[in-house]
């Protein structure tokens, strides 16, 4: 049975083509617009929104299938103007007249524009959907995501078939449970606490679900990720690293609430003030990551990532699978043919020991440490470890027995079927570095040339946020998201507990919901007092403060990225603040990765809602990514969630 199912897969994709010329060559009905849309190399693009303007007024709006199809039904004879866009390709867009006797079949194709200049003729074909339709170096990309979302076809099997999927047994992605926070009252728990994060790795992996046409499962759903995926254009710091920016508007999800946004900016750095680059790419080289989305995609990013350094700067290459060893020793980016070269010669097959690559990668970055320069660890991987140090326990005390060299840890996640989500996201955490996501090659861009000098060189560590809630002007308050960045209170001013990094030019955004005083607190606050009543002691008493109108006070601690002793930056944030820049799209988010976790209740209004908050304040939207946003929200509207037999098999 298992043979056929991939014969019967294998004919699918021999007669895919053949069935696309058909409908091709099939009469359109009256009245509609049928149409591909297309990469440069012929490729299918999925998830591009397609809309139907008349008369410069807005009329429908499509979304391309996984086969990058589309159709646009119940139009009237006349002109409209078809309109193609995709975060990341260059919009396109022309007029076309519909007769009253048959309909029109229209095909786009959308360029990459710089992303094609950087990227060598083998990685042309990869599409913003992960490869989807393409071939990269030389192997087939994986299923239309109706196989996949099925469970006909359940995942990746490693070393089988270069990448075709087998039936049953073999989907194990790993997310971890999400607690979520719930609401304090101030009279009780004044302080809130916790690390900031940078991690932008769920937003991207979310982006895959959708584009695959299923929602994600819950342990995948970060808030903050999602909501710091986005960089906000908050004032710069001038004489510190940090700069601290606060907002405060009406909750939309909850009127007789506040939501505060509590927002960070660390300093830009001239790559010309950087005494020098090391890093160390350590590549998961397992059978696992032969499919076009894994170590092809890997390697693509690299070569991009490779043409943006200093002659000077250093690049080694580590790979593991059954065995560790050097596919490129520590080599000069002056040599970029021989680096270049080396990234081409990687091959996938065979185990992952994973800890032994670590040990070595490591090494190399601490034989080759530049003082006060980047020195990093650039792990890539499906996330799988299935040989040697195996638990996350042992894998994070080799992780922080290594970071005390200096040399930082970045994390970038890769696949599907069996991607280790939780546990990358962990060791990223303790490496003192950041979690990526590769659900594209234009992600790949993204992290690794557009934003890798904010992402790469560390100029605050250890940043951990307090907040000081005004008994006077609340009662109570909940953090959206950061449920697994919490710290105690007393850690804030302990120095020897890790908390999150930040790179220069970095922003991260947190908000609260908060419960005005003398409105009736949401039930679920767990009100009760931590211990008993004092009978010693009495109550807090307020003091004059208190009465200033204030609604909290905002403190971050951070060190300098060699420093030992943190230093201290606050300010406050009052109800009677100016109107929001930042805010009304950033609630936007928050609210759209809450109705994907299901913590509201969701219904086509609300999902809509959000979409047109999204498409209303995405302000200056250079790169596509917040009008990309819009369209995701409209797409998830329309998707029923994930079972747990799904995200198991």
């Amino acid at each position: 049975m298992r043979v056929r199912a991939v014969v019967a897969v294998l004919c699918l994709f021999a007669l895919s083509p053949l069935l696309v010329l058909a409908r091709q060559q099939a009469v359109i009905p009256a009245g509609e617009i049928h149409g591909i849309v297309t990469d440069s190399s012929g490729a299918p693009i999925p998830g591009a929104t397609v809309e139907v303007l008349q008369d410069g007024g807005f009329l429908r709006r499509v979304v391309s299938a996984q086969d990058g199809t589309f159709v646009v039904k119940g139009l009237a004879s006349g002109t409209y103007t078809l309109a193609v866009t995709l975060a990341g390709f260059t919009p396109e867009h022309r007029t076309v007249t519909l007769s009253r006797e048959r309909g029109l079949r229209e095909i786009f194709t959308l360029t990459i524009g710089a992303v094609t200049d950087a990227v060598r003729t083998e990685s042309k074909s990869m599409t913003a959907a992960g490869a989807i339709g393409g071939v990269v170096g030389g192997l087939p990309s994986p299923p239309p995501a109706s196989l996949r979302a099925s469970g006909n076809l359940a995942g990746m099997a490693a070393g089988q078939g270069h990448g075709i999927q087998l039936p049953r047994g073999y989907n194990r992605e790993g997310y971890a449970h999400v607690e979520r926070n719930r609401f304090r009252l101030v009279k009780h728990e004044p302080l809130s606490t916790f690390s900031a994060d940078v991690d932008t790795a769920s937003y991207a992996n979310v982006r895959r679900f959708l584009n695959e046409g299923r929602l994600p499962p819950e342990g995948a759903v970060r808030i903050e990720e999602m909501v710091n995926y986005f960089r906000f254009n908050y004032d710069a710091p001038k004489n510190e690293p940090i700069k601290l920016t606060t907002e405060v508007g009406a909750c939309p999800w909850e009127p007789k609430h506040t939501l505060v946004l509590l927002g960070l900016r660390t300093t830009q750095v001239d790559a010309d003030d950087i005494p020098g680059r090391s890093f160390v790419f350590l590549l998961d080289v397992s059978g696992s990551m032969q499919p076009s989305d894994r170590l092809p995609l890997v390697q693509a990013g690299m070569r991009m990532f490779v043409d943006t350094l200093q002659p000077s700067d250093r690049v080694a290459i580590v790979t593991y699978a059954g065995s560790s060893g050097i596919a490129l020793p520590p080599t000069t980016a002056a040599n970029r043919d021989r680096i270049h070269q080396a990234i081409r010669e990687l091959r996938a097959g065979g185990s992952t020991n994973g800890a032994s690559g670590i040990r070595l990668a490591y090494q190399l970055a601490r034989d080759q440490f530049v003082k006060g320069g980047v020195n990093r660890v650039i792990l890539a991987t499906d996330g799988d470890f299935n040989v040697g140090v195996t638990s996350d326990s042992e894998l994070v005390k080799l992780i922080e027995d290594e970071r005390k060299s200096g040399v930082f840890l970045s994390v970038l996640g890769v696949g599907r079927g069996n991607l280790q989500d939780a546990k990358m996201e962990h060791l990223a955490d303790k490496g003192n570095g950041n979690y990526a996501y590769l659900d594209s090659l234009l992600e790949a861009r993204r992290v690794l040339v557009n934003e890798a000098a904010s992402t790469l060189h560390t100029v605050a560590k250890d940043v951990k946020i307090q907040i000081e809630f005004n008994p006077n002007e609340v009662a109570a308050y909940r953090l959206v998201g950061y449920e697994n960045r919490l710290l105690n209170n007393e850690d804030f001013n302990d120095d020897t507990k890790d908390a999150g990094e930040m790179g220069a030019g970095h922003t991260v955004t947190a908000l609260y919901e908060v419960v005005p005083k003398g409105v009736e607190p949401p039930v679920a606050t767990g009100d009760g007092p931590a211990v008993n009543p004092l009978v010693y002691q009495t109550e807090r008493i307020e003091t004059p403060r208190a009465g200033r109108g204030e609604l909290l006070t905002f403190s971050v601690r951070y060190k300098r990225p060699d420093g030992d002793k943190s230093a201290l930056v606050t300010t406050t944030a009052r109800s009677s603040a100016p109107a929001a820049r930042h805010l009304p799209f950033a609630s936007a988010v928050a609210e759209f990765a809450m109705l994907l976790r299901g913590d509201l209740q969701a219904d086509a209004a609300r999902w809509q809602r959000v979409a047109d908050r999204a498409r209303a304040a995405k302000a200056d939207d250079v790169d596509g990514y917040r009008s990309e946003l819009a369209r995701l929200i409209e797409l998830a509207s329309g998707l029923k969630p994930i079972t747990s037999t799904q995200i198991q098999r």
